[in-house]
């Protein structure tokens, strides 16, 4: 009698699991950002969570939880119920150099998410400023390599993109840099422009009114491809090293378990999102760039991601306890 009232029980369970997917969504949705309003993570959020209550029917509210390199924020999200209402949208940070920057990082970005879609990613340029002596990545390597330890680069923080780009850099030239962590990127960029620092890797769209103005020079892309915010400035691979390719994305994802319906739906209005035209330029004028990465392909894109930057943080030796 026991054994048939739990089955009956786990029936009405499951048929009231299918019937909420079915009618999915049926309230809003929140959108976690495990970073600061305003950082370029935020802003393109706020585009594609616009697009998605435009193709869902029901609000998408972006929720701001940053803290610990976007740790907090993403732990959340791996910790919410799996029904499609609380989803996360992260990074390169939260999804793949997290993984090898944290000894005890409280969420597996591996097993605890499913991902929806991957927007694009945005490349990061090499700027100097206005009154550098450093015209061209030529120029600032050759001083590096004359006077070890003299130049200091400048980051977001530690294990941050900017950071492990100018480790990357170190590595790859066979020169000796210092790291300054800054607690945010705004202030990094204006030690740059004043010559407290030598240099720093920072989104276009947040440096090239800086390089319009006359107050920063880029020297450089950390991207393989020339970015379309700033065509002129060449490639670090194009400037001798060709195996440079480090670039910042995007992604929207779910906590794991969520219904197959409810997965559906989410990756079908984000597809139909990102091909609206109107989306598309806005994420084109935030400095995101490249196609979207096929549903089906973004959990094997994300393996690599993890291994390419576990790496890099090796050699920079940027673990965190």
């Amino acid at each position: 009698m026991k054994t048939l009232l739990k089955l009956t029980l786990l029936s009405i369970a499951a048929a009231g699991s299918v019937a909420s997917a079915a009618g999915y969504p049926e309230k809003a949705i929140r959108l976690v950002v495990p970073f600061g309003a305003g950082t370029s993570t935020d802003t393109t959020a706020r585009v594609i969570g616009e697009a998605l209550s435009r193709q869902l029917g029901q609000s998408v509210v972006v929720e701001n939880k940053p803290g610990a390199g976007g740790a907090i924020g993403t732990d959340y999200v791996a910790k919410s119920k799996a029904d499609g209402y609380t989803l996360s949208f992260g990074s390169v940070g939260t999804f793949a150099i997290n993984k090898g920057l944290y000894s005890r990082l409280p969420y597996d970005p591996s097993k605890d998410f499913t991902y929806l879609a991957m927007p694009g990613y945005t490349p990061t340029l090499l700027v100097v400023g206005r009154n550098s002596p450093y015209n061209s990545l030529k120029d600032l390597l050759d001083d590096a390599k004359k006077n070890p330890d003299k130049l200091a680069f400048a980051s977001a923080g530690n294990g941050t993109s900017g950071h492990l780009a100018g480790e990357l850099l170190k590595k790859m030239a066979g020169v000796s840099m210092l790291h300054v962590p800054y607690k945010e990127g705004a202030q990094a960029m204006t030690d740059t422009i004043g010559g407290q620092v030598a240099f720093m890797f920072y989104h276009p769209v947040a440096v090239v009114p800086h390089i319009k103005a006359g107050a920063l020079k880029a020297l450089a892309a950390s991207s393989s491809n020339r970015a379309t915010l700033a065509p002129d400035v060449p490639t670090i691979a194009e400037s001798g090293y060709k195996d440079f390719d480090l670039t910042a994305w995007y992604m929207l994802a779910a906590p794991s378990g969520m219904p197959k319906e409810t997965e559906d739906k989410l990756v079908a209005a984000a597809d139909k999102a990102m091909q609206d035209p109107a989306v598309i330029d806005a994420l084109k004028k935030q400095g995101v760039e490249g196609s979207p990465l096929p549903s089906e392909k973004i959990a094997a894109f994300v393996a690599g991601e993890i291994s390419k930057w576990a790496e890099v943080i090796d050699s920079a030796h940027a673990r965190i306890d």
